[in-house]
């Protein structure tokens, strides 16, 4: 698989899942843009990882949640590489806390960052892959949002991810004939974001079907598929990547 020629833009992609999949996709061969709203340092740190395979990198910082920061992201995004194929919607807060006890604040941070975020940099993306007639758009989900799991103490985060599974499936109604997939990957339980999965299959967990911890690399080889021409007949879907924790 080669994303030559591709340039893919990912939120919250300072640490973690997001830094993993910029990674992946800049070994795919893509030049990616890394988005980051306080950690800069680690931002920078992405970018040189990136360089240093030899792909064009920059860092963004931007709060998504914010429409005129959302549309001042993309539009650098395409100031820097004239185009703009692919758009990872990454960022999103989770708090553990029952519904009475949740502020207002708490309640609309854990919304924004999850759904209004991926709302407006896709609006705003999309203009771009529209123009191309190739976009991909690939949404992080929860496992269990596709059938609305509900965990005690997660309302607004399951609601949140509900909705990025109702908005996938929406968006891609409406830009699936413009050669532009919109689809949503399903993480299970990520405790170590930077294990890597060899690492992982050294390690037993009795609470997936595959007997190992899950790790960000698994998150990213879906989103790699995903984001590809084998996945041209894909769209509107939901891939849980959870090693049957949920089954």
């Amino acid at each position: 698989m080669t994303l030559q020629g591709r340039v893919a833009l990912v939120t919250g992609a300072a640490k973690g899942i997001g830094k993993v999949i910029s990674l992946s996709l800049a070994r795919a061969d893509a030049d990616v843009a890394v988005n980051y709203l306080r950690s800069e340092k680690e931002a920078r740190e992405v970018v040189s990882e990136i360089e240093s395979r030899g792909r064009k990198s920059v860092a963004i910082q931007a709060d998504i949640t914010q429409e005129e920061q959302a549309l001042r992201l993309i539009e650098e995004t395409q100031s820097r590489f004239g185009r703009l194929d692919i758009l990872i919607n990454n960022v999103g807060d989770w708090a553990m806390k029952k519904v009475e006890e949740m502020s207002t604040e708490e309640w609309k941070r854990i919304i924004d960052t999850n759904l209004t975020a991926t709302f407006f940099c896709s609006k705003h993306a999309l203009p771009l892959m529209k123009a191309q007639g190739w976009g991909r758009i690939v949404n992080t989900a929860a496992a269990g949002a596709y059938r609305a799991h509900g965990t005690s103490g997660m309302a607004a985060f399951y609601a949140a991810k509900a909705g990025v599974v109702a908005f996938t499936k929406s968006l891609a109604r409406e830009v699936g004939q413009l050669g532009i997939t919109v689809n949503a990957v399903a993480p299970g339980v990520v405790e170590e974001k930077d294990r890597t999965i060899e690492e992982a299959m050294k390690i037993k967990d009795k609470e997936t079907a595959v007997g190992r911890p899950g790790t960000s690399w698994d998150i990213a080889a879906a989103v790699l598929f995903l984001v590809s021409d084998d996945a041209s007949f894909v769209t509107g879907d939901v891939l849980n990547v959870g090693g049957g924790w949920l089954l």
